[in-house]
């Protein structure tokens, strides 16, 4: 997937089938007049539920870059907001790796959880991005993220 280039407030809004870079997106919303910038990373965990996790695989629809800069803007367009950078990885990936990234920056650090926990749960929501996780006995599942 292509990068999306930087608009406004939107600094990132990327669908990668490559590592993520964190520090990267902390970079891009940082602004002098920002008093909190607030960053989440989603990491592959090692278990689900009671079942041990092997690896992941998330695989994408072509619209999911557009889908991803649609709620980066949703979010950024709130005038608390001052920069939303996210990124959603695809491919393989393994324990420990950072499936999404999303910083937040605002004056205030009400606003910018408040701002960077909605930017999350839109992605999850909306994202057509689909999970397979391949577990520990050899046995796999697929989960529709949207």
């Amino acid at each position: 997937m292509t990068a999306v280039p930087s608009l406004g407030k939107v600094k990132i809004a990327e669908v990668l089938d490559r590592d993520l870079d964190v520090g990267a997106h902390e970079a891009a919303v940082r602004d002098r007049g920002a008093g909190a910038d607030v960053t989440f990373c989603g990491v592959v965990r090692d278990h689900d539920h009671d079942r041990v996790v092997r690896e992941l695989e998330y695989t994408s629809y072509p619209t999911a870059a557009d889908v991803l800069r649609e709620v980066a803007e949703e979010v950024a367009a709130d005038p608390a907001v001052i920069a939303v950078a996210v990124s959603h990885r695809i491919g393989q990936l393994e324990i420990g790796d950072v499936a999404l990234v999303a910083s937040v920056t605002a004056a205030h650090r009400k606003q910018a959880f408040d701002a960077c926990q909605r930017l999350v749960d839109e992605v999850k929501a909306r994202l057509p991005i689909w999970k397979r996780q391949v577990f520990d006995d050899g046995t796999d599942e697929w989960v529709n993220c949207p």
